[in-house]
């Protein structure tokens, strides 16, 4: 497995690899086991697999939440390496957004909607280091789980909007054993809140925004941001929750169409 720290490396060792096809798995690290599944869906789809190892701070909107999240690289490289990963892109935010950068890609309408009201320039951040992934990767492949299906949403209208020749591809939620949807944010929940932040999975599991709000109104210790059916492809039950100084996000698709 090879590692690249910039862009002009992450192009070289790329350009011999281009006659077979190319998978993308953009991460922020923390690896877990959902992340797992999409680096399996592209080795198993792909010749070379891509996987990015990027914290990007263009996403956060809380210097607290960028600072806090968490990083172990030497256990990503290790986990990307036995996942079959060929190379790893690992920028630096410098060799991202170099000095005096301002190009900025916002999708308007799906970026302000749900997370996007709370998290003001999340998707802007999100939309804006995806292109510029698959514009260094070039893959014919990029992978994303449904767990953040707005995030989904985006990058599919990034694609469309923009034509771009790249082939989405959204693999399952994971979940824990007691239904927790897998996310790095969850290392943060101690035993009490992670048994309080599973009032989330239930209720959405109701797939009936009345009866997960209320589920979730009778739930202690949870506060809620929103629970909403959103239009998507496919629609889902979306929502998102406050336990203790952790904000998860959860989703249940509806109709498979």
């Amino acid at each position: 497995m090879e590692v690249a720290r910039t862009i002009a490396e992450t192009r070289r060792a790329l350009e011999p690899r281009r006659s077979g096809g190319v998978g993308l798995v953009p991460t922020m690290g923390a690896l877990h086991d959902g992340h797992l599944s999409l680096l399996s869906a592209a080795r198993a789809e792909n010749d070379t697999v891509v996987m990015s190892l990027f914290v990007n701070p263009a996403q956060f909107n809380e210097r607290g939440d960028l600072a806090s999240y968490p990083r172990d690289e030497r256990r990503d490289l290790r986990l990307a390496e036995e996942a079959g990963v060929d190379l790893v892109f690992a920028p630096s935010a410098e060799e991202m957004y170099p000095p005096g950068f301002q190009t900025w890609v916002d999708v308007v309408e799906l970026g302000s909607i749900l997370e996007g009201a709370f998290r003001p320039g999340h998707f802007r951040g999100v939309a804006t280091v995806c292109l510029k992934l698959f514009e260094i990767v070039r893959p014919d492949r990029a992978y994303f789980g449904q767990k953040d299906a707005q995030q989904v949403e985006v990058i599919r209208r990034l694609i469309a909007d923009l034509a771009l020749e790249v082939e989405l591809r959204v693999c399952p939620t994971v979940r824990d054993a007691d239904g927790l949807a897998l996310s790095s944010r969850n290392a943060r929940l101690s035993p009490e809140e992670r048994e309080r932040a599973l009032a989330l999975p239930r209720a959405l599991a109701t797939r009936d925004r009345e009866s997960a709000l209320r589920l979730l109104a009778e739930s202690e210790g949870v506060e809620v941001d929103y629970v909403e059916v959103a239009d998507f492809q496919p629609p889902v039950l979306a929502g998102a929750v406050r336990v203790g100084g952790t904000r998860l996000i959860d989703n249940v698709v509806l109709d498979e169409r």
